[in-house]
């Protein structure tokens, strides 16, 4: 078979590593828009867009150190090198996935520069790649203007979920006279200086950042719409507020009816799922942040030879990258036999019932985090693969948790993996 990969970051690579590798001999072609491989993990001081037009893909601002350990965050069979730190820089989870895609011959495969406009099934029952099916995928080159349409059997989309942002409306945001920005656009503290700044959003990249603006602001409030404070210690010039109600001019109307005075508004708020280049044929629908029809967040139920890595979020990335590629390819071959389209449709109704049960809305459809490891133990065990050691998933749980603890210091965890289903925490 010949496959399209599209996007060379962390994803793309492993795609790429296990279909150029696969006994049954099949061809790849993993198509990256911007000049290097890496994604999301590449630095890039520029925002808005590069010289040849495409919107600046990262949002890695300059200072960022992984929020979970090194331990979990390599690709199986080739693992982070060993140091004493447990949470490092990202230029080191660059270079990893550098070093994963030369060993495993990956970069022959990559077209630099080349952009996916299109991608449209070719016809025949589900795009299976038979007589009359498979895909057409459209791509320009950025540099010259010149666009190619080639054929693939298989498309696997890699394109990322951290580059378009979600910027809720406000009331009254047109009014507001200061700067608002997204974190997308996030780069380094200094632009804040001196400045009283509103971070809305308490994820991970909303009270990472709130802490990083603390050390340059005059003075920073998180809002967020948790129904108590946030037990972390934050800096003296940090306070938290419930959701924005309002804005008026500089004024910061909020849901229990205090106000503030600010003069920078950062929406840590999350990002968009978006596949612009697919085309309507394709049948994929984004609704409130939720990708369907999917079986197992992953393939597309009625187009089997479509698949999307890494919709998943709060888990054990490049292993999961990894796991679904191999899951994916085995359907492929027919070494594994997708159930019926209406079964599949009704896993993936009970998976979405699950989450409504435990009070998960919308957005959360592709969130896993404490359910992570079944979901692993799902797709090993049915496509016949090694299942993930539950130690990864029991220590991205550890992790996420002395996050929330110790948001100051918990990067100076340490942590050592004792076995498949024991971690030691050595500092």
């Amino acid at each position: 078979m010949r496959v399209a990969v599209i996007g060379a970051g962390a994803a793309g690579v492993a795609c790429a590593r296990h279909v150029a590798h696969s006994d049954a001999g099949h061809t790849c072609v993993v198509y990256e828009q911007n000049g290097q491989l890496g994604g999301t993990w590449v630095y890039d001081e520029r925002t808005g867009e590069n010289e040849y037009g495409v919107p600046i893909h990262t949002s890695m601002y300059k200072s960022l150190r992984t929020n979970l350990p090194k331990e979990i965050m390599g690709f199986p069979e080739f693992p982070i090198p060993k140091n004493e730190e447990s949470y490092i820089p990202a230029k080191d989870i660059l270079k990893l996935i550098d070093d994963y895609a030369t060993h495993y011959n990956v970069k022959q495969h990559i077209k630099f520069h080349r952009r996916v406009l299109r991608v449209h099934p070719r016809g025949g029952e589900g795009g299976d790649g038979g007589e009359g099916g498979g895909w057409e995928v459209t791509v320009r080159d950025v540099r010259t203007g010149e666009d190619a349409t080639e054929r693939f059997d298989a498309v696997m989309v890699c394109n990322g979920h951290y580059w378009k942002p979600y910027i809720p409306t406000l009331a009254g945001a047109e009014s507001f006279s200061g700067e608002q920005l997204h974190s997308h656009d996030y780069r380094t503290p200094l632009r804040f200086r001196g400045r009283r700044v509103l971070v809305i959003g308490a994820g991970p990249s909303g009270m990472d950042l709130t802490l990083e603006i603390a050390s340059a602001a005059e003075h920073v409030i998180m809002s967020h719409h948790h129904k108590e404070e946030i037990s972390t210690v934050f800096p003296n010039n940090v306070e938290q507020r419930y959701d924005v109600a309002r804005l008026n001019g500089d004024t910061v109307e909020f849901v229990d009816g205090t106000s503030a005075t600010v003069d920078t508004i950062l929406y840590a708020t999350g990002f968009l799922y978006d596949f612009p280049f697919l085309s309507e044929a394709c049948g994929v629908r984004v609704e409130h942040n939720h990708v369907r029809p999917l079986y197992k967040h992953l393939i597309h139920v009625d187009h089997p030879t479509l698949c999307f890595v890494g919709l998943p979020f709060y888990v054990c990335a490049f292993l999961l990258f990894d796991l679904q590629a191999r899951f994916f390819l085995r359907t492929l071959e027919g070494r594994v036999r997708l159930p019926s389209r209406q079964a599949m449709l009704a896993d993936a109704e009970r998976d979405q019932e699950q989450r409504r049960r435990a009070g998960l809305g919308p957005r959360q459809a592709h969130m896993l985090g404490p359910m992570q490891g079944d979901y692993y133990d799902e797709l090993a065990d049915f496509a016949g693969l090694p299942r993930v050691p539950p130690v990864m998933a029991a220590l991205h749980n550890e992790s996420s948790s002395r996050f929330l603890e110790d948001l100051v210091h918990y990067r100076s965890d340490i942590y050592r993996i004792v076995d498949d289903s024991t971690f030691l925490k050595v500092k």
